[in-house]
């Protein structure tokens, strides 16, 4: 109980010096901002954001972030953090750059792939196994790291792509970093949770003033940090919850709750690269179709979608934690199949709106295989 006592003040420590960091940073992000005109462009045409707002709210979080783990890092004995700063001071300078100047997609893509392999050869962060997820299993280290670097890349950019409206990318970066935090405090994992809790504290403090109406916007400096932070933290939570390697995880199926933890980005993602794909457009090419863009022409507000979609972020957190021992595959099938019903519900809205004939079939030949320029 000492022990759980002592953990917990550690953990609340770590929370409150981030938080306290970044909240107390952002002023002056915004007065530099608002000094030398460094503002969001307004030409945008994925976010829904007003003009005159700093994009530059991810140095605070990148600050905070990195400041309170060098600070803590000593408490704990753990090599592997090198590795992950390195590759966020490189995210970090990619994205600063990408906020202020633009950057070349290719270079942007590049350096993702160089932090991917930093991450996955020489801090290895890479799944050993796919954990009976489509039926595979043990996976050798070459093909294990190569995919582990496409997850990466992956989730990397799903949180870029869902920073549209105030708040909603800090608000699911919390949920995910907590949730990953308090899984590896209940485990003991220490150097695992203070990262996790580090980036809590982080974005929590953001979010002050990233709240509608926002005063500053994280950019893509902060949803890279987010992101990259996010999937590492999913990787070692899923191989420390090994089955097999360990007699008794603290969680079974692993890999299904950090899909659970995940779920908002990587299935936004994802549909909207089917979408595009089916239509016969490059998977990147950017659009005003993702789930808070579908929810904002159905007449949600920014705080209605924020609540929305945090809400039902944790309501398949807890449903895959609650349903664990069902194995990894059953449980993935049913969180994917809960969102294609939830996308299906919004989509058949969105088709009432239009035309008061729509029909459940047009869900999917109209909207899904066939590309009639309206929200899919």
């Amino acid at each position: 109980m000492e022990l759980l006592a002592g953990n917990l003040l550690y953990y609340f420590a770590i929370v409150g010096l981030a938080f306290l960091l970044a909240v107390s940073g952002i002023p002056s992000i915004i007065h530099i901002a608002l000094k030398y005109r460094l503002f969001d462009s307004a030409e945008s045409h994925r976010k829904s954001h007003r003009a005159q707002i700093s994009r530059l709210g991810g140095v605070a979080i990148f600050c905070s972030f990195t400041i309170t783990i060098l600070l803590f890092a000593t408490t704990v004995n753990y090599q592997q953090a090198n590795f992950l700063i390195t590759s966020c001071i490189i995210l970090f300078g990619l994205g600063l750059k990408d906020d202020l100047y633009g950057v070349n997609p290719g270079t942007k893509f590049f350096l993702q792939i160089i932090v991917a392999i930093i991450l996955v050869v020489l801090g290895d962060f890479r799944l050993s196994s796919l954990y009976g997820v489509f039926f595979l299993w043990e996976v050798n280290m070459f093909w294990g790291g190569l995919f582990s670097m496409v997850l990466i890349i992956f989730v990397n950019n799903a949180f870029n792509l869902i920073d549209g409206i105030d708040g909603l990318a800090g608000t699911i970066g919390v949920i995910a970093t907590l949730s990953f935090g308090v899984f590896f405090a209940i485990g003991n994992e220490l150097p695992y949770a203070f990262i996790a809790f580090a980036m809590t504290g982080a974005i929590a403090g953001f979010l002050v003033y990233n709240f509608s109406p926002a005063k500053i916007f994280m950019g893509d400096t902060g949803a890279l940090l987010i992101g990259l932070v996010a999937i590492i933290l999913a990787i070692k939570f899923i191989e420390l919850n090994k089955i097999g390697d360990i007699p008794n995880p603290n969680f079974y199926s692993a890999p299904a709750i950090a899909v659970a933890v995940l779920l908002v980005p990587v299935f936004d993602s994802l549909r909207i690269f089917i979408i595009r794909i089916l239509h016969k457009k490059s998977p990147f090419t950017g659009d005003r179709n993702h789930l808070h863009h579908r929810l904002q022409v159905l007449g949600f507000s920014t705080k209605k979608i924020l609540v929305c979609l945090a809400f039902f972020n944790i309501c398949m957190i807890f449903f895959a934690v609650t349903l664990q021992n069902l194995g990894n595959f059953v449980l993935i099938t049913l969180l994917i199949g809960i969102c294609v019903v939830f996308n299906s519900l919004i989509t058949y809205s969105l088709g009432k709106k239009k035309n008061s004939s729509y029909r459940l079939k047009d869900i999917l030949f109209e909207d899904t295989f066939v590309s009639k320029n309206r929200e899919q």
